[in-house]
């Protein structure tokens, strides 16, 4: 198996995209730039919140909550998120998010001025802005390869990751200079000024959003699927743990940086911005350089070089004497980070086909947002009992044992499957829907009981794809008096159910269905009935 995010074409025929090529785009580039802006506020908001917070309550843990309580709704909110975004227009979801977050910004600056503001309704804000996050990330991330070609996708996700670490210089610049100058409340208002900028443009892209002619999927079924597609890929489950182990330990530079930085000799909120800028920078140039670095490393060394390299750039920072050696370590920091989430978003977009996209990504996001805001509280915890610094060092050489236990253990083993949407299949035709209740098909084979155990292996990644498209069940059935008959049953919640599932067969769906008809050695074709449950 090749291990790369996607199958690399000989040399010869190897597209030759420049890093910023698909800017070239209009709709990617109008994209980016609207990304851009709303990761400016929010990397304004974060710091405005953490430095606010270190005046009105600065504890360890009081400060690394402002971490959790931003990052938080996407673990809780994920999920839904994904699944609308599935589900609706993308453009219109995508536009409420940005208002949503003005409207936030908005209650915040207010609550400021009036003198209101006090550490758990701090908290309780910071929330409320992480809940526009938790409904923008998956919608965007779903529109993403809607507007550029499958070549360009690890480019374009290296992009989004140069808006968001350019945000992360320019927002804590700007959010220092105005809390130096004019005082926190006025980020608040940047903030609301720009989420409403960005929702205006969102508002004049022409996406037509064509409805699916079986209707809109319920909330709580596009959620039971968007899990069951996740959990039967091999793929996605090993990025998963990888995802969450590296951010469950590397956010413990972030969630005690605005510490670290009061703690330097002349440390200041100028000092804390220098820092997070640096960060900023080194990502940038990573992301970059990124088309170099995938065909240096693969992908699961350069997972777990990157890991080594930011628990290096953390532990520089946490025992270093001032801050010209904590800002080289944090370019260093800012690197690895990027690369490491690069490659393993790269690596979970590739493993989702359009249909179930967002609601793939937004599990993604989940897991990393969730491990997030579980590191911030754990490693405010552990710098309760220990200290700062002692905080940083343990979490580095975890997050390192960590990662290479997870790539022994769970070793990533998944192939590159073709998810191109495929119509070979025929939509079975009735001339009255059945009435509401379970449908339960079953598909009849004979087998040569010389070859079972082949059959019974290939049957095991049928069970994965059938369940993958949104089964409720699957059985396989051996007649006990006819040794070469076997029956495969699915279960459906519904008709309708059972006629989306015809909608979501890939081009890798269709092989598998060749190689088990390869295994059927009757003289007609496996025969295929359909039921409706009456009792069960």
């Amino acid at each position: 198996m090749q291990d790369s995010e996607f199958p690399v074409p000989p040399p010869a025929a190897r597209p030759t995209e420049s890093a910023l090529g698909p800017l070239k785009g209009p709709v990617f580039r109008m994209l980016w730039f609207t990304w851009l802006a709303a990761n400016t506020t929010m990397w304004m908001n974060d710091v405005a919140s953490a430095w606010l917070m270190t005046s009105i309550a600065p504890s360890p843990l009081w400060v690394a909550l402002v971490q959790t309580a931003s990052t938080l709704p996407v673990f809780l909110l994920g999920l839904p998120s994904g699944a609308l975004a599935d589900t609706v227009d993308r453009r219109r979801y995508f536009m409420f998010t940005q208002f949503w977050v003005a409207v936030v910004a908005t209650v915040l600056c207010a609550v400021i001025l009036l003198d209101q503001l006090t550490a758990p309704l701090l908290l309780a804000l910071t929330f409320a802005n992480g809940v526009g996050l938790a409904m923008r990330w998956p919608v965007f991330a779903a529109i993403i390869p809607e507007v550029v070609s499958r070549p360009q996708l690890a480019q374009a996700l290296a992009l989004n990751g140069i808006a968001m670490n350019a945000s992360r210089i320019v927002g804590p610049l700007v959010a220092g200079a105005l809390i130096a100058s004019v005082g926190s409340a006025y980020v608040f208002v940047l903030n609301a000024v720009l989420s409403i900028l960005a929702g205006v443009t969102i508002m004049r892209w022409r996406r037509v959003h064509v409805e699916s002619p079986l209707g809109r999927e319920p909330l709580a079924s596009a959620m039971r699927v968007g899990v069951q597609y996740v959990w039967q890929s091999s793929r996605m489950r090993a990025v998963l743990l990888r995802i969450a182990l590296f951010f469950l330990h590397s956010t413990a530079l972030l969630a005690l940086l605005p510490l670290v930085a009061v703690a330097l000799p002349g440390g200041s909120a100028a000092t804390f911005t220098l820092l997070l800028a640096s960060m900023g920078v080194g990502a940038i140039i990573a992301a970059l350089l990124m088309p170099q670095i995938r065909n240096w490393l693969p992908l699961q060394p350069r997972v777990l070089a990157g890991t080594a390299v930011q628990a290096a750039g953390a532990l520089v920072v946490a025992f270093a004497p001032s801050i010209w050696f904590a800002v080289p370590a944090m370019v260093l920091a800012g690197a690895a980070w990027i690369t490491v989430a690069n490659s393993l978003t790269v690596a979970a977009q590739m493993s989702l086909p359009d249909w179930v996209r967002a609601r793939g990504m937004s599990i993604y996001q989940m897991a990393l947002m969730g491990s997030t805001a579980a590191g911030a509280a754990l490693w405010g915890q552990v710098a309760t009992w220990t200290s700062i610094h002692q905080a940083l060092a343990i979490s580095a050489f975890t997050s390192v044992a960590a990662m290479v236990v997870a790539q022994r253990v769970v070793v990533d083993r998944g192939t590159e499957e073709d998810l191109t949407p495929s119509r070979v299949i025929k939509v079975p035709a009735m001339q009255e829907p059945p009435r509401a209740g379970r449908v339960q098909v079953r598909v009849e084979y004979r087998i040569d009981p010389a070859r079972a155990a082949e059959f019974l292996a290939l049957m095991q990644e049928s069970r994965r794809s059938r369940l993958r498209q949104g089964a409720l069940d699957w059985q396989l059935l051996h007649d006990l008096y006819d040794p070469a008959r076997y029956v495969e049953q699915i279960t459906d919640a519904s008709w309708t159910e059972h006629l989306r599932r015809f909608d979501r067969i890939s081009a890798a769906d269709v092989a598998l269905r060749d190689k088990r008809l390869a295994f059927h050695v009757g003289e007609e074709p496996p025969l295929v009935t359909r039921f409706l449950i009456e009792q069960e």
